[in-house]
């Protein structure tokens, strides 16, 4: 069985080193002789040195020119080579436990793929209600964060991938979509709980709370409109880093 790992990164040379060092040292234990993988940065159109930090550390890395989260995903799923695409974001951390627990999955052969549960350290009171919020969210809808999709491959290409008319909330999409395949051949899509995914809690610093509330009511109150056009998705696409 091949994992691959697919990262897209847009000017991200401050974070690249830490998520890819995680994923190496988790994948690193799994002794299954059966087990392989394949490690995709996507260079989503930086302008820093994001592509030359991941091939030294010996990602293999593609190019994205247009910035947009699911293109970019896309874009490394289709230089994947693997049975299972593991989709993680460049400023997150993968962890042994969690890995182990995604090869059970995959080995149990009851699921089309799943999401994890997050973890983000540092974060104000409003932060932690926010969290506690998506995560009874994605748990009890079973929707994926955009920091960790995993899929077949098969399932993934079927279903067409991220959807590319969406600027954010496409892997909430793609979650959907893979409930639905794996519904018509009796697998399940699931949230995994026990080894959280640690994941930056920079926008929370970078902006203020006003700021993002003023995203997500915008989100809320005209979702269509405001997922496809990246102007209106600031918290996303304005490049602060």
């Amino acid at each position: 069985m091949k994992l691959s790992i697919i990262i897209p990164a847009f000017n991200e040379e401050s974070l690249i080193t830490h998520c890819l060092n995680s994923v190496f040292d988790a994948v690193s234990a799994q002794t299954s002789p059966e087990f392989s993988y394949e490690v995709i940065v996507v260079d989503n159109n930086s302008t820093d040195n994001t592509a030359k930090i991941a091939q030294q550390a010996g990602a293999q890395v593609v190019f994205e020119p247009i910035n947009q989260i699911g293109r970019a995903r896309n874009t490394g799923a289709a230089a994947a080579t693997g049975d299972w695409l593991l989709f993680v974001d460049a400023d997150s951390l993968l962890n042994r436990g969690m890995v182990t627990d995604i090869m059970k999955m995959i080995h149990s052969n009851r699921y089309v793929g799943c999401g994890s549960v997050m973890h983000m350290p540092n974060l104000p009171w409003w932060g932690n209600a926010a969290i506690k919020l998506w995560t009874f969210l994605s748990v009890t809808f079973r929707w994926a964060s955009g920091a960790l999709v995993v899929s077949r491959a098969d399932a993934f290409r079927e279903v067409g991938g991220f959807n590319q008319e969406l600027f954010a909330a496409d892997e909430i999409h793609l979650s959907q979509l893979l409930k639905q395949w794996g519904n018509q051949r009796g697998l399940k899509f699931t949230i995994l709980t026990h080894h959280p995914l640690v994941t930056s809690p920079r926008k929370v610093h970078l902006y203020s709370g006003r700021e993002i509330i003023a995203q997500l009511m915008s989100v809320l109150l005209h979702p269509r409109r405001t997922l496809i056009d990246k102007k209106k998705l600031p918290i996303w696409y304005d490049g602060r880093r």
